[in-house]
């Protein structure tokens, strides 16, 4: 498949401060000339986002396996709906979690099997892959101290899981380090978005 866009992912446990990266990076590129679509993961196609709204309903006791494979349901319509699409449109993809989140989450967090979970994403995926992805860390208490009112069901999950996500999302980062660049989530939005923008200069020399 013909690719010429840039495909960049943002992770983190929950009140991270991922999602308010994303959103400055939008208005940066798109300041900069740049034509942007922006997503979140699961969701932005009509049928991910009814699964999301399963996945997220706490009034609901889904079996972790089956969690997954919504999760991977929902990331194979995304990207065969939209993200290849707007990269071969030659656009910047800004994704608010990707399949990185699903090992954190489901592997890590749930102790599903990880190359299982692998295995079925690279299904979902194909060769679509984030050029870029950044992690913004945090530990549980800051978590818990962001997190808004009314919580869902996976943020209603004990410290115990958030530690094994984040622990998670550690060991990846470890492990794919020309992709993933980690951002200390205790410092200011200012100071990490100097950061992200840094590393979206480099990849996409905007003046």
């Amino acid at each position: 498949m013909a690719r010429k866009g840039l495909f960049v992912t943002f992770e983190g446990i929950d009140g991270c401060g991922k999602t308010t990266q994303l959103g400055l990076s939008e208005k940066y590129l798109k300041k900069k000339g740049c034509r942007v679509t922006v997503l979140r993961e699961p969701g932005s196609t009509p049928a991910s986002e009814k699964i999301r709204k399963i996945l997220l309903d706490k009034r609901l006791a889904i079996n972790p396996i089956s969690e997954l494979n919504l999760y991977i349901a929902a990331r194979a319509e995304l990207v065969r709906e939209i993200i290849r699409p707007a990269l071969r449109r030659s656009e910047v993809v800004l994704c608010d979690r990707f399949y990185d989140s699903t090992v954190a989450y489901q592997g890590y967090g749930r102790g599903i099997d990880i190359r299982q979970i692998k295995r079925l994403n690279l299904l979902a995926v194909g060769d679509t892959r984030p050029d870029l992805t950044f992690l913004v860390d945090i530990d549980y208490k800051t978590s818990l101290l962001r997190r808004k009112k009314g919580e869902d069901r996976l943020e209603s999950e004990s410290r115990a899981f958030f530690n094994r996500v984040r622990k998670g999302f550690l060991e990846i980062a470890r492990k794919e380090k020309r992709r993933i660049h980690v951002l200390d989530g205790r410092n200011s939005v200012e100071e990490i978005f100097e950061e992200v923008k840094r590393w979206l200069h480099r990849r996409l020399r905007v003046q």
